[in-house]
């Protein structure tokens, strides 16, 4: 077996693998967890040109049986190297040995990645998926918990609203970072966005929990009051895929729920039914939607391996010299 990097010729069997992934879930899963799991490892919609995206192959007897792929956002003036990448994709082909191959690739994409200078590698991958050994031999260790919630008709409780609701604005980003460092666990928050500038450049991306849908009808809201305490996205599909709810907010009742109705009323009278992925720490939102019709519909592991430890200059300085 021979892992190189994909070449233009390899895309048609890429692509041929991704489509035939959906083979793979479980026959008894219902359709609204098949329909996420496709949308969150979307190989064509996942290769934007303003990210370093990695694709690898794994090859043997000249047939392409596997692939990985990753993507990052770049960081600060060097705009062709990511210092945080995303496992998008790791297919094998059913006819292979599926943990050798599987293995092999994380491996050589963590070595990859990390000749590149990134310093971490995050995944997500649902519970119990047939992936996660392959994930955890090679160094990846959980750090976080994503539930997606599901409802065919989410129903309104109130039209008790937030008080200083407002729509996002130019200068809400700085403290709408403030308020992901106050919803966010230490622990996680120095994984996914120690700095601002990181926390930019991942803001909407996939591994941040906040998918969003291409192509729809979005509005944008935050509560301010005096600093942010709360922020909702509404996102009407103008397709197949259901409408889309994201939310920050501080555990304050009556605040989650005010913030879930408010939410919805901004659905309008879509007919489409909604979903929205939380963290294991939004308990309090989590709740908020059960009571408006929401049921768990799926539940996903966030795994990450650090690559390389970042040190900071007044730590470096700390270093004794010896000789």
């Amino acid at each position: 077996m021979k892992i190189r990097t994909a070449g233009l010729l390899d895309l048609a069997r890429i692509e041929e693998m991704h489509r035939s992934a959906d083979i793979r879930l479980s026959e008894a899963a219902p359709p609204a967890a098949r329909l996420w799991s496709l949308l969150s490892s979307t190989l064509s919609a996942l290769l934007p040109l303003s990210q370093e995206t990695l694709i690898y192959v794994a090859e043997e007897g000249g047939k392409v049986i596997g692939f990985i792929q990753a993507s990052g956002q770049p960081l600060g003036l060097d705009l062709r190297r990511a210092t945080v990448l995303q496992v998008l994709n790791l297919q094998v082909a059913e006819e292979t040995d599926f943990e050798d191959v599987a293995t092999a690739l994380v491996e050589h994409l963590s070595n990859q990645a990390l000749e590149r200078r990134a310093l971490r590698l995050f995944v997500r991958l649902p519970e119990r998926d047939p992936l996660l050994p392959a994930f955890r031999l090679r160094g990846f260790r959980q750090y976080a918990t994503e539930v997606v919630v599901y409802a065919d008709k989410p129903v309104m409780r109130s039209q008790q609203f937030p008080d200083d609701v407002r729509p996002v604005k130019r200068g809400d980003n700085r403290m709408l970072y403030q308020l992901y460092r106050k919803v966010t666990p230490q622990g996680v928050s120095q994984l996914e966005a120690p700095t601002y500038r990181e926390w930019r450049a991942l803001h909407g991306g996939e591994w941040t929990g906040r998918l969003a849908a291409r192509g729809s009808d979005k509005h944008e809201f935050v509560v301010d009051r005096v600093e942010l305490v709360g922020w909702v996205k509404a996102e009407r599909s103008s397709g197949a895929r259901p409408d889309t709810l994201n939310f920050m907010a501080l555990p304050e009742s009556p605040l989650p729920g005010e913030l879930a109705d408010f939410g919805l009323s901004l659905l309008g009278d879509s007919e489409a039914p909604t979903w929205s992925s939380l963290r294991h720490y939004d308990a309090h939102l989590i709740d908020a939607l059960r009571g408006r019709g929401f049921s768990v519909l799926l539940t996903q592991l966030l795994l990450v391996k650090e690559l390389a430890v970042r040190v900071s200059v007044r730590e470096k300085g700390l270093v004794p010299s010896f000789g």
